[in-house]
């Protein structure tokens, strides 16, 4: 099979959350224990970092493993879902799997996972795994797909378990309150594995972290209340001046208010690592931080794709990404002379909660993105109008987007997003352009 086949066949083969949503979703270890012991147990290979949580998972790990990479290891990174390239999920070195392993590797496995019935995700994990142990890293960065307890990447027993924040999402399968999904994401959390909690906002939610350590054998730690930093703020540049009580002054490359809340908890588990034997370097934090994006490949995170008119975007997709984009967007109102907004989601979201948070002093281009869960740009659009949100609507991000670029002056900011996978939509026009 071509490289172009192998992904259709994964795509219409295997049932795959990112396009059909709950269909596709199967909680459970038992496939992915099978398919990990068919493999001859890839993840025992390497040492792990399991990252879990409702927001800001995938910017903590690629931090942390352009930060790995910085101290002069070499890095495995999982993380979905993937915007552009399916490849984007399976990263040596900040280098995408190559399309001959993806090639191979459906091809050697392909009768044994058919009488398995996977899921898309459980099958792209142990490929993870199987790459990873093929490159022989010496780390491996695992991001949980959803919630922790049951999902397919919790097969592995890693040196420090992370879990970054709690809000409400795929309330549908998680649990209806935070404490609930605390409860989820806290399975992640194994005997003698040291575990980190990033940003926690209810004493009940603490609770939950704290019982789950002591029933599991560990210690628990809460990066809000260690100090690790000094002073912070968004400079104009767009990056983060962090002044740090250990690694000193510190220039975050990913832009965005919530990316404060991410580096405290990247701090926090730098130090972990350093008691428990991983040596990384004072240089190679502040390395990490300032080229996170070349050292990765991460994309999506408040993410600049043009000047002139200013063009951002950024996957952030729930109330809880959302109280921060909100504060974002009414800074960048503050030097922009209008906003304009290309949004859509999916229909398994707290919509309204969303929409509520959203800027009413902006012009909308609602849209829907290219996947089976995408909620109609006409649904979407009546749902907005009772937000007090106006504007028009479009059929493709594509047309969004052209239609947006038309409008926008040179002093205007347009805003790209909603939905990671209008995001997803929205790249490949500007990457295009840039090439």
């Amino acid at each position: 099979m071509t490289y172009e086949e192998t992904l259709h066949y994964l795509y219409t083969s295997i049932p795959v959350f990112q396009n059909a949503g709950p269909s596709a979703y199967k909680p459970g270890l038992g496939t992915s224990i099978a398919l990990d012991d068919h493999l001859g147990n890839p993840h025992k290979a390497y040492k792990t970092i399991h990252v879990a949580g409702t927001n800001g998972k995938g910017s903590v790990s690629h931090l942390l493993a352009a930060i790995l990479r910085q101290s002069g290891y070499k890095v495995g990174l999982y993380t979905s879902p993937h915007l552009v390239d399916f490849r984007e999920r399976i990263r040596v070195n900040g280098q995408k799997i190559p399309e001959e392993y993806v090639i191979d590797f459906v091809e050697r496995h392909r009768s044994f996972f058919e009488t398995l019935d996977p899921s898309f995700f459980e099958l792209t994990s142990s490929m993870a795994f199987d790459y990873f142990r093929a490159e022989k890293v010496d780390y491996a960065v695992i991001e949980v797909g959803m919630g922790g307890r049951l999902d397919s990447t919790n097969i592995i027993t890693p040196i420090l378990s992370i879990i970054t924040n709690i809000s409400l999402d795929h309330t549908q399968f998680l649990g209806d309150t935070v404490e609930k999904i605390a409860f989820e994401k806290a399975g992640i959390i194994k005997k003698d594995v040291p575990a980190l909690v990033g940003e926690i906002d209810r004493h009940s939610v603490a609770q939950v972290f704290a019982d789950a350590a002591v029933k599991a054998g560990t210690l628990v730690y809460f990066a809000q209340d260690e100090g690790l930093l000094k002073e912070s703020y968004l400079m104009d540049t767009g990056e983060w001046y962090l002044d740090s009580a250990e690694y000193g002054q510190l220039f975050g490359e990913l832009g965005g208010v919530v990316q404060f809340r991410n580096a405290t908890t990247v701090l926090g588990a730098i130090n972990l690592l350093n008691t428990i034997g991983v040596n990384i370097p004072t240089e190679a934090v502040r390395e990490g931080f300032e080229h996170v994006v070349e050292l990765t490949g991460l994309m999506g995170r408040w993410q600049v794709l043009q000047e002139n008119p200013k063009v951002v975007c950024d996957t952030g997709h729930n109330v809880g990404g959302w109280q921060y984009l909100n504060i974002q967007l009414e800074e960048e109102l503050k030097r922009h002379k209008h906003l304009f907004m290309i949004v859509g989601m999916v229909n398994d979201k707290d919509i309204d909660g969303v929409l509520d948070l959203m800027p009413e002093k902006a012009f909308y281009f609602f849209t829907q993105a290219s996947v089976q869960r995408a909620m109609p740009a006409e649904d979407f659009a009546t749902k907005a109008i009772f937000h007090g949100l106006s504007g028009t609507i479009c059929d493709s991000v594509q047309e969004a987007v052209e239609k947006a670029l038309a409008r926008a002056g040179q002093d205007d900011i347009i805003f790209i997003g909603g939905s990671t996978f209008v995001v997803a939509d929205a790249l490949p026009l500007f990457l295009k352009r840039d090439k």
